[in-house]
């Protein structure tokens, strides 16, 4: 999986380990699952009062040889498999596991160091257990900073004897096909024996002086101490011409648009006053279903002047909905940008048709004033179901019983027989990236969220969502006659999958509240 880091000068940045494969012949794989050997150590419990049948769990399954390398070795493993036992004892247990753990198994688990070799540098398992992977543990995973309007991505990993917060950035506008950037904003590590260092990352000075502060389960917060390294020798000027080129990837006589100019102006100023002094909230990624009409997760899109932006892509039963990890000034990071009615599929033209905007704004208004009229006839109260005519549903589409048009596995069906249909742009939509496909396996009936500077004035207006394939999809909007672009974020996260549904809507709702 290619990757493209950002360089900070005089900083040995680490290397992150690639996803763990599931596939039964992976050696990975094999490693995780296969059974701690050995048998349980007699210290491995505080005192014979404090064994519980609840405690002893962890233990029962070590002395059967059922406990896997992947559920003891997991940051948070040994607190949940041995409740009871107390934290230095529980570094003792790891040490004695990674005594006897296969050589190649640790550095492929997100620790980039065999442990057994941490002793040269006066740090042991326990150490590295007790002071760092216990401590910093509700920080793991993926993460919301409060950047205003503008948001963000943060995933904080655990890397060899490091725990790094890496802020992931979409590739440069318009190449939404082009993999993720990412750069260190800030690390944890421990060096020796006393505690661990917290160090900020930004700038071009190399690490220096930080703090975190975990406020809450789901929220902490980063301070640099020492900001004068965020400053470069030829003051604010040198420091906007190289966020430039790393956040737009050209300098501004490269950007022509006058509005263009100001919007990117206006974002440096704003995100630069912060300087890595940020509040986190964490966020988890959609839970995914099999009826789902593709998988969701993070996709990076086009939003115009504003560049490339970070979307999240969920199913809710009968809709879809696209919500904004990163934002803007007018649509803020959190909030809904797309909303996908999975009940009224559009048949669009056929390709020279489409071509006419007209024609094309016709079918999506005549969906519009359905969906009125049933929301109309739904206020008044219920009433007989009127059979569509001949076996179709709503806007043309396959209707199954009760007149309902098919939706997840069952819309997709086309498709998996290789029924694409060919795509066009109306003349006079927008589009920043003319590299999009050229057929789609299906439509549906959407809505846009957009507003005024500053959020004034938001509505929601009628569009396409147009499904390309599983990476890719895109919309129309209507009223702004613009097309934006979706392809899919190819990068795994660890300890970012919601622990319930309702913890993933919960979520969604509190991005949401902070910007409304």
């Amino acid at each position: 999986m290619a990757f493209t880091v950002l360089p900070v000068l005089g900083v040995p940045l680490g290397f992150v380990s690639p996803p763990l494969c599931g596939h039964h012949q992976d050696p990975v794989y094999n490693l995780l699952t296969s059974p701690v050997r050995g048998s349980f150590p007699s210290w491995g419990c505080a005192s014979v009062g404090e064994r519980s049948a609840h405690s002893t769990t962890g233990e029962q399954e070590w002395n059967r040889g059922t406990m896997t390398w992947k559920s003891l070795l997991q940051p948070n493993g040994l607190v949940l498999l041995f409740p009871s036992v107390r934290l230095g004892c529980l570094g003792r247990l790891l040490e004695h596991a990674c005594a006897e753990a296969p050589g190649d198994l640790l550095p492929e688990y997100g620790v980039c160091e065999n442990l057994r070799k941490l002793e040269i540098t006066g740090v042991s398992c326990r150490d590295v257990y007790a002071k760092l992977l216990h401590r910093y543990r509700h920080i793991l995973g993926l993460w919301q900073p409060d950047i205003g309007p503008y948001g963000g991505l943060l995933n904080v990993v655990v890397d060899g004897l490091f725990i790094i917060g890496w802020m992931y950035l979409p590739p440069h506008d318009p190449h939404v096909d082009d993999p993720m950037r990412f750069k260190p904003l800030f690390r944890i590590h421990l060096m020796e024996r006393k505690s661990a260092t917290v160090e900020c990352m930004y700038g071009h000075k190399g690490p220096h002086n930080g703090h975190i502060q975990i406020v809450k389960k789901d929220e902490f917060s980063t301070k640099c101490n020492q900001t004068d390294h965020h400053r470069m020798s030829g003051g604010r000027q040198e420091e906007f011409r190289t966020w430039l080129r790393e956040e737009w990837g050209r300098t501004l006589e490269d950007i022509f648009h006058e509005h263009m100019q100001e919007l990117i102006l206006m974002k440096f100023i704003y995100t630069s006053q912060y300087d890595n002094c940020l509040t986190y909230r964490r966020i988890y990624l959609p839970p995914s279903r099999p009826d789902d009409l593709i998988k969701p997760g993070l996709f990076k899109g086009t939003y115009g002047s504003h560049g490339l932006e970070i979307v999240m892509l969920s199913f809710h039963g009968r809709c879809a909905r696209g919500t904004k990890i990163t934002g803007d000034p007018n649509i803020p990071a959190g909030q809904q940008t797309v909303e996908i009615d999975l009940r009224h599929r559009i048949q669009l033209p056929d390709v020279e048709n489409l071509r006419n905007f007209n024609e094309l704004s016709r079918v999506v208004l005549e969906v519009r004033e359905q969906l009125r009229q049933e929301q109309q006839q739904a206020s008044e109260g219920p009433t007989l179901p009127q059979e569509p005519p001949s076996g179709r549903g709503p806007s043309g589409a396959p209707a199954e019983e009760g007149g309902e048009p098919r939706v997840g596995a069952a819309a997709e069906q086309p498709a998996h027989s290789g029924q694409g249909q060919p795509f066009v742009l109306p003349v006079g939509v927008s589009c920043r990236n003319e590299d999009y496909p050229r057929t789609c396996r299906m439509c549906f009936y959407g809505t846009g969220l957009i507003a005024g500077h500053g959020f004034t004035s938001p509505e929601r207006t009628p569009g396409v969502f147009i499904l390309f394939d599983e990476d890719r999809f895109g919309f129309v909007w209507l009223e702004l006659k613009s097309f934006s672009l979706y392809s899919r974020v190819q990068a795994a996260f660890r300890n970012a999958d919601a622990p319930s549904p309702q913890a993933f809507e919960e979520m969604l709702k509190n991005i949401q509240s902070l910007t409304s």
